[in-house]
């Protein structure tokens, strides 16, 4: 594979800074590592050298006849996004519930009634592992238009042993054959199955005894999340599951405080969770808890403004000193998007992220939400080269101009994929 020479970008947002280690927070998020006429020199994959274009051209007089040359001139060069929060694979859709949902039935009473997840559900399990796996890959081919290069998924729409398996196969599958990285997490409790309706300790027995063992035999999953949620799973209950999947290595993740304060934040701390996810209502004392923590707070403006709800707090988080990451949360049926330059935008106008901690929460601090910021998240010597190419000339019109996809081309792995 011949080299890859970007250079001549307006600017090149590395996300590296010498003086930073872990997530970043409060001010560090506004840190980007911006080099003016930036230039880099990928090879086997990797990025090998990185800095001005005078400086490549120099290092690299003798070999530029070697590369493929790519002027970057009026260009944004980035980072590839990472997406650490979505449930990409799945059965069937859900439109008739966005029209339900216009008419004011809300999303619990939908649920409860057998839509939502359980919709999901029953869907994902009619379908075939190929069939999840043509649905799935046209997902992630849209992902990575987008500039996305690197995303978490989901299980949780089986709700029993055969369907999480397949949902999670068919990840191993994915990931195996589609540039972007797919990292799996279980979520095994992701609702209560209705089938087990009335008898919820018999399910999490379930999860605990048999889902979570036979999922890491496999080595189907590095995550196991949980709907910490009022009339899904109690905080106690919660714990019981997260604490058996850390007993089997699985790292813990929480769906907390989305729909009421329900101590998700708090417990996220209390766990030693990774991340905890949305947070539309977390109470100032689980703010305070994830920050001394460490817990990532992986926010979701996609799914609030779908759902008609105010956004959670993130310029408060931040300011707390929490570390923030962002998502699309692809999902069916309360985040049918993979756009996360939408999901920018809406962290700067719905969170009050400016634009710098916007990027920040969809590169850097989305991988360390992911356990991937060894290999993701920023452009430094010895990383994967995950790029994108913007056609806009600075990191702030990626924000000011709401909607739009400006990406014009992606490399995933040092290969040009968009």
């Amino acid at each position: 594979m011949k080299p890859v020479w970007i250079k001549h970008a307006t600017q090149l947002v590395t996300m590296a800074s010498s003086s930073l280690t872990g997530p970043r927070t409060k001010e560090a998020m506004s840190e980007l590592g911006i080099i003016e006429d930036g230039s880099l020199w990928i090879e086997n994959d990797v990025i090998v050298k990185i800095g001005t274009t005078e400086q490549l051209e120099h290092d690299f007089a003798d070999r530029a006849h070697e590369a493929d040359v790519v002027d970057a001139k009026g260009k944004l060069v980035t980072p590839g996004l990472v997406d650490p929060h979505t449930h990409a694979v799945y059965g069937g859709t859900r439109e008739q519930e966005f029209e339900k949902r216009l008419e004011g039935v809300s999303y619990m009473n939908i649920m409860n009634a057998g839509g939502g997840i359980h919709a999901t559900s029953r869907m994902t399990r009619e379908a075939t592992e190929d069939e999840l796996f043509e649905q799935s890959w046209r997902r992630l081919d849209s992902f990575l238009k987008h500039g996305v290069t690197t995303v978490e998924s989901k299980s949780g729409y089986g709700l029993n042993l055969e369907t999480e398996l397949k949902q999670l196969r068919v990840m191993k599958k994915l990931d195996e054959a589609h540039a972007i990285d797919l990292i799996p997490t279980f979520m095994g409790a992701h609702a209560v199955p209705k089938e087990y309706k009335g008898r919820e300790d018999d399910y999490i027995t379930h999860i605990i005894e048999v889902m979570i063992p036979k999922v890491v035999d496999e080595e189907l999953a590095q995550f196991n999340d949980v709907f910490c949620e009022k009339n899904v799973f109690t905080p106690e209950q919660s714990e019981r599951i997260l604490k058996a999947g850390k007993e089997f290595g699985l790292t813990p993740k929480i769906h907390a405080d989305e729909i009421e304060p329900f101590n998700g934040a708090e417990l996220a701390a209390k766990v030693g969770a990774i991340s905890a996810e949305h947070l539309l209502k977390a109470s100032d004392e689980g703010i305070t808890a994830m920050a001394k923590s460490g817990t990532i707070a992986c926010l979701l403006p996609a799914t609030a403004l779908y759902l008609r709800e105010e956004a959670a707090q993130g310029r408060k988080m931040i300011d707390a000193g929490v570390a923030v990451a962002i998502s699309t949360d692809c999902n069916p049926g309360s985040s049918p998007t993979t756009s996360m330059p939408l999901v920018m935008n809406l962290a700067c106008i719905s969170m009050r992220l400016t634009p710098a901690e916007a990027l920040c929460a969809a590169t850097i601090n989305a991988a360390y939400a992911i356990g991937r910021e060894e290999q993701a998240g920023s452009l430094e010597v010895g990383k994967k080269a995950d790029v994108v190419m913007w056609d806009v000339p600075n990191y702030r019109m990626l924000q000011y101009a709401f909607g739009v996809n400006h990406v014009e081309a992606v490399w995933k792995n040092g290969q040009q994929v968009v």
